[in-house]
């Protein structure tokens, strides 16, 4: 099957070695792509709920998939977060094409992009973690339970419903949360002259342009591989959310992207320069088949 080559892409918050991760689903997707980057953005092993007793073979396969990719070329940077922050005694490593950090800067066509977790702006993680693990655990439980009602509901011919989207979205606290959190990444990303900002952490894929006084930037949320299903791909100088849900054929086929380009912008976008293409029409195909008819009768090919 033919993979799509891009520039980079981003997923975050698989949280492998919990029951909400969707393994299966992300293997798919990384065998869809071929990225010169790869960009875990924190969460990727959920440290602070692993267990011996659950970490089963296709999340394995996941990690197998990532060092192989890097042993194949693909330059993958691994960016710790909360719930695999004992990594971060580990930064600055890398192992051939294998870096961890905790935090990237990357020149994107001459655009710089901030890329980080996210937990740094959560004050429950950084004053009562013990508050935090314990939400862990319980939103855990919370998306286990989900899984059971969306069995039922399926085996029922019903949509599948999300409990958690549901919570987050009617309570006000959570809402501001999410609020506050990209607020604060877009004020920080304009002070420090960055066109984009990309985080993870609070399972909201996201692309928008955030503006204040000072200026503007681009805020980007790769989601989460719990229950969006979600990841960030850049290419021809533009970012898109991937939703496996949406797009898990269109990977093999051709991006988004594309089909709403036109031709000028296509080869704009990868040259750096602007061509002007005429339009075909049915009566300049006429007259270069009668140059043409012309040319054969004088002998010339």
């Amino acid at each position: 099957m033919k993979k799509r080559k891009i520039e980079l892409a981003v997923i975050s918050d698989v949280h492998l070695g919990t029951y909400g991760c969707h393994a299966d689903e992300l293997i798919a997707y990384l065998n869809s792509i071929q990225p010169k980057k790869l960009i875990l953005n924190g969460d990727i092993i959920d440290i602070w709920q692993f267990s011996k007793r659950y970490f089963p073979a296709s999340h394995l396969k996941v990690l197998k998939k990532i060092i192989g990719m890097a042993s194949r070329g693909t330059e993958v940077h691994y960016i710790t977060g909360n719930h695999d922050e004992m990594l971060r005694k580990f930064s600055d490593a890398s192992m051939g094409n294998f870096k961890i950090t905790n935090k990237l800067v990357l020149n994107l066509d001459g655009k710089k992009a901030w890329i980080f977790h996210g937990d740094v702006f959560d004050v429950s993680i950084q004053n009562a973690k013990w508050l935090a693990k314990l939400g862990s655990y319980g939103y855990d439980i919370l998306i286990l339970t989900n899984s059971f009602i969306n069995w039922c509901l399926v085996k029922m011919g019903r949509e599948r419903y999300s409990l958690s989207k549901r919570i987050k979205s009617s309570v006000k606290g959570a809402v501001k949360h999410v609020h506050d959190f990209e607020k604060t990444a877009g004020d920080l990303a304009i002070e420090n002259n960055y066109d984009y900002v990309v985080c993870g952490h609070i399972h909201q894929p996201k692309k928008e342009r955030y503006e204040n006084k000072n200026g503007s930037c681009i805020y980007l949320n790769s989601g989460d591989w719990v229950e969006n299903l979600t990841a960030l791909e850049y290419s021809f100088k533009r970012w898109r959310i991937y939703h496996y849900n949406h797009d898990k054929l269109s990977p093999f086929f051709v991006d988004e992207d594309l089909k709403e380009m036109d031709m000028n912008e296509l080869i704009a976008s990868i040259t750096d320069k602007d061509v002007a293409i005429e339009p075909i029409t049915e009566e300049g195909l006429k007259e270069k088949n009668n140059d043409e008819k012309t040319l054969n009768k004088q002998g010339l090919s």
